[in-house]
C-alpha cells in the first residue's frame, strides 16, 4: 500500500525504525526479536543508511529479508551523499523489484573522519526530485511505485540555525514530490508542536510523523544527544534521570517519560508516531502498547 494511503487510513499511525547490524551474530538477534516485533503489527518500518552510504549493501539485505521474511512494510532510507544518479536508479530499481512501496529521501551524513565526497546531488530536495521522476517513468498505470518521505527537525538543524531558511528547505522538500515527513526524536513535546505549525504556516500540508525513542540507559542517555543531531532534554527529563540510582531506573524513567510523550501527543492529534528501536524490543513494546491504550480509549 503506498504510504499516502496508509497515512491516510489511520491516524495516529505506530511505525518503527531498524539499523542494520554489524555483525552475524548481530543479524541473527535482530531476527529473532523481529518475531517480536511483528507482533505489534506496525503500519511501516524504516531501516536506516550509514554515514555517506557505507551500509548501503547491508541496508539493502535488511529491506531484503524483511520483504522476504515477515510481514512487515519496509521503507529503506537513501542519501544523497557520494551517489551519482545511476547509482540511485540502480539501487530504485531494486526496490521496485521486491515491492517495496515508500523510500526515505535524506541528504545524509558525510564519511566520519572526511570530507564530503561528490555526488549527483547537494540537498535531499533534488533527491525527491529525482525518486519522483523515477516513478512517473515507472508508473505505467499512473500509479507511483514509490511513496516519499522526508526528514524533519522540531528542534531545528545544526547546519541550518536560521529556522526561517530551515522551513524553506523542507517545502523545497515537500514541493518537489514528498508524501510525508518523519521527524528526528525529540523530548519536549512543544518543540514538535512548534515545528508543526511553522510548518502550516509555510503551506506544507503533508502528513508530519514524530519521533519519539525511549531512554533506556544511563549510558544511552549520554550518548544520544551527539547521536541525534543535538537532540536536547527538558529540565524536568535531566532531574528525573538525575535522580536515578540504576539503569533499571534509568529505563523505567525513560519509558515513562516516552508514554506521557505518546498520550500528549495522540491528545493533540499526531499524524503518526516513530519509534525509535535501537534495535531493542523491551522499551519499546512498553512505549507502544501504553500507546496503543490511549488511542483506543478515544
Amino acid at each position: 500500500m503506498h504510504i499516502s494511503a496508509i497515512l491516510a487510513a489511520r491516524r495516529p499511525t505506530f511505525s518503527l525504525e531498524f539499523f542494520p547490524p554489524k555483525t552475524e551474530p548481530g543479524w541473527e538477534r535482530l531476527f529473532r526479536v523481529m518475531e517480536r516485533f511483528q507482533r505489534l503489527n506496525p503500519d511501516f518500518v524504516s531501516v536506516t543508511y550509514g554515514a555517506a552510504g557505507t551500509t548501503r549493501n547491508q541496508t539493502n539485505r535488511l529491506v531484503r529479508r524483511i520483504a522476504g521474511e515477515t510481514s512487515l512494510s519496509p521503507i529503506p532510507h537513501l542519501t544523497c551523499v557520494c551517489h551519482d544518479r545511476d547509482e540511485i536508479e540502480r539501487i530504485l530499481d531494486d526496490y521496485l523489484e521486491i515491492g517495496i512501496s515508500a523510500v526515505m529521501a535524506l541528504r545524509g551524513d558525510p564519511p566520519v573522519g572526511g570530507d564530503r565526497c561528490d555526488g549527483a546531488y547537494r540537498y535531499a530536495a533534488e533527491l525527491v526530485e529525482h525518486i519522483v521522476g523515477y516513478c512517473t517513468r515507472n508508473s505505467p498505470n499512473g500509479e507511483s511505485p514509490f511513496g516519499v518521505g522526508v526528514a524533519g527537525f522540531p528542534e531545528g538543524h545544526p547546519a541550518t540555525p536560521n529556522r526561517v531558511v530551515e522551513l524553506d528547505n523542507l517545502r523545497r522538500k515537500v514541493d518537489a514530490g514528498a508524501d510525508y515527513i518523519c521527524t528526528q526524536l525529540f523530548f519536549d513535546n512543544r518543540d514538535f508542536y512548534d515545528f508543526r505549525e511553522r510548518c502550516r504556516i509555510a503551506g506544507i500540508t503533508v502528513p508530519i510523523v514524530a519521533g519519539v525513542m525511549p531512554v533506556t540507559s544511563r549510558a544511552n542517555f549520554e550518548r544520544l544527544p551527539s547521536l541525534a543531531l543535538g537532540a536536547r532534554y527538558p529540565a524536568a527529563f535531566m532531574r528525573a534521570v538525575g535522580s536515578c540510582a540504576t539503569d533499571d531506573d534509568v529505563r523505567r524513567c525513560g519509558v515513562d517519560w516516552a508514554i506521557a510523550q505518546c498520550s500528549d501527543l495522540i491528545a493533540n492529534g499526531v499524524d503518526g508516531i516513530h519509534f525509535y528501536t535501537l534495535n531493542q524490543f523491551g522499551p519499546i513494546r512498553d512505549v507502544w502498547e501504553a500507546a496503543c491504550a490511549v488511542t483506543s480509549s478515544r
